[in-house]
Formats: structure tokens, sequence, C-alpha cells
């Protein structure tokens, strides 16, 4: 009674501190699924007409197709990961692109990373992007003489095209990896490049008189073991969202002055401790879930399996929910497995 009456006090009385306030912890079985849990759950693409919907980073994929694990000019690599998936318009242009530096450009053939998704959206690991089936990533290693094994794919490592952080290694890096890159850049539905500063830098030094293309290489962090090709939004995506068009010079002046000015910033020298204090928990990362994405990408989850997917995505759920929980031996939790 007396402790009632102190809680009334406290809550009339505008001097006593106010009654802290308790959010109910919503159990985990209820929390909304991650989008890329959905995303990645689905084995099949959406079949409904083709469409890249919303943008490059958040956004999903309708009537996907497959590049095929193998052509005359090319060998999709990581293949367990099942990110070969692309909208038509780029497959059909990978497929071009592979036999034009092959017949053209001396290039052995294309080995080529992660596309999309059967259905876009976010992944369950790596990239922000690639959720639209509008990005491609293309090894800077050449496809050998033969068909590797998918064992290989899996286990095979790109080669690096850098010797530090600002400059290529010239016995890496050659003229026929910059013909690979321009003609990659001289497809009018090539939207940007993606590749490192250090070899943006070597591009520009490459690229003599002809310059054109060189405005739609973009330097980035990473992106020295393969380059990212990107499309622009396809005729009959309406829904798709175009991105900021690259600036209108070569981006070989004052860009790359920036990024080797970031890439050779000394590290800041390590500060004295202070006294212990109580660590400030870290603000979770708020999680995408489907109503954060279009609206139709509710469409392109339903159709076909779609109740599958969403079975699949529950057992996701559930076996990441169960993997947090389980304690080894020594009272510490298993350390998680990044995966290659």
């Amino acid at each position: 009674m007396a402790d009632h009456q102190a809680k009334t006090k406290a809550a009339v009385d505008p001097r006593l501190p106010p009654l802290p306030v308790i959010k109910p912890e919503v159990p985990e079985e209820r929390k909304p699924i991650p989008a890329k849990m959905i995303f990645g759950a689905a084995k099949t693409p959406a079949p409904l007409a083709a469409r890249a919907i919303g943008f490059y980073s958040r956004g999903c994929l309708a009537g996907g197709k497959a590049l095929p694990i193998d052509g005359p000019a090319w060998q999709a690599m990581r293949l367990s990961r099942n990110r070969n998936w692309g909208h038509p318009k780029l497959i059909e242009l990978l497929e071009r692109f592979a036999g034009d530096v092959q017949k053209f450009d001396g290039w052995p053939g294309l080995l080529v990373g992660d596309i999309s998704q059967p259905r876009g959206g976010p992944m369950l690991t790596g990239h922000a992007s690639h959720q639209v089936g509008l990005d491609a990533d293309i090894w800077f290693t050449p496809m050998p003489g033969r068909r590797l094994s998918r064992r290989e794919r899996e286990r095979l490592s790109a080669t690096s095209m850098l010797d530090g952080p600002t400059k290529v290694n010239p016995n890496v890096f050659t003229p026929s990896h910059v013909k690979v890159v321009k003609r990659a850049a001289s497809y009018p539905q090539v939207e940007r490049i993606l590749v490192h500063p250090a070899i943006k830098k070597a591009l520009c030094e490459a690229a003599g008189d002809d310059r054109a293309w060189l405005g739609k290489v973009r330097p980035y962090f990473g992106h020295y073991y393969h380059f990212h090709l990107r499309l622009s939004c396809p005729e009959g995506s309406s829904n798709c969202r175009a991105q900021k068009p690259p600036t209108g010079d070569d981006g070989c002046g004052k860009e790359i002055d920036y990024w080797f000015k970031v890439l050779t910033r000394p590290k800041p020298k390590p500060q004295p401790k202070p006294k212990m204090e109580a660590a400030k928990p870290r603000k979770p990362k708020p999680v995408v879930t489907l109503s954060d994405m279009p609206e139709e990408c509710q469409a392109v989850l339903a159709s076909g399996e779609g109740t599958l997917v969403q079975n699949r995505a529950e057992l996701i759920k559930s076996s990441v929910a169960q993997s947090k929980k389980i304690i080894d031996i020594s009272g510490k939790p298993r350390s998680k497995i990044r995966p290659r």
C-alpha cells in the first residue's frame, strides 16, 4: 500500500524524479524478418516481366535471368552464392562484353563474380548494392584456358593489381587490363565503373588522347581484385531510381588527388587510455525489413514459390537466433565464422 502511494505521489509531484520507462522486449519470434533473410532465401527468380525496382542499394528484381555458368568467353565464379542473376539487359551485355574482349582485345575471357540474387534485394553477406540486377563484378584475373571445377570456383582467389596503396603493380596490371576496362566503359548502357583509386590513376596515365570513356570510371575503396560494372535503369523499369550521373570531366585531377590524400593519411597516434568507465552500449544498426523496401518488392517475393521463400526465411531467422544462444564450455559465445 505504501509503495503504491509513493508511486502515485511521484506521478503527480513534479519535484520528485520521474519513474523509469521500461520497454518490454519483443520476443525474437515476433520481430520482423530482416529483408536480407527473405531475399537470401529465394532460390528462383520472380516469374514476372523483367523490371529493376528501386535503387541499386535498396531494391529488388523481377523477371531475373541467370548468366549461364559457362560460356564461350566467360565463366561464373562463387556458384554456391547463387548470385549469377541479373536483369536480362545486364546478362545480354555481359555475354556481349565477354565476346568482344576476346575477339577484339586479345583477352582470354571474363571471370564473372557476384551479380545479384534471383530476386535481387539485400544479401545475407557482402554488398550493399547489387540489389536490382544491374551491377556485376568482373575479375581482373583473366579466364584460364580450361573450365574451372566448382571447387576451384569457390577457392580460387583473384589477383590484386596493387603495389602499395597508391600505385598498381606494372607486372600485373597491363595494357590488356586497360583495354578491358575501356571496352566496358564504351557501351552506352553502362552508367559507371568502379575501380580502386590507384587503378583509376593508371588508367588516366594510359588513356592517351582518347579520354571520353574515363568519365565513367570512378575511384572507390576496394575494387583492386575486380571492377564493378553498373548499368543505367533500363526501359520498362519505371520504378528504377537512377543514380546521379558522374561529373562531366575525366576524373583524373582533383578527384584522384582527394583519394590519394585519403589513402596516405597517417593513422592517428594512439591516445592514452582514460580511466575505466562503464562502456555505453552501442545502438544497434537498424534492421532493414520488407516494409523499408519499395512496395513492388512484396509482389516480387510473393510470386511463384513465394510461400516457400517465406518458409525458408523463417528457418534462416530461427537458425540465426538459435546460434546467438549457443555457449561453449568456457561460458563465452562461439566466435563468428566470417564467410570468405
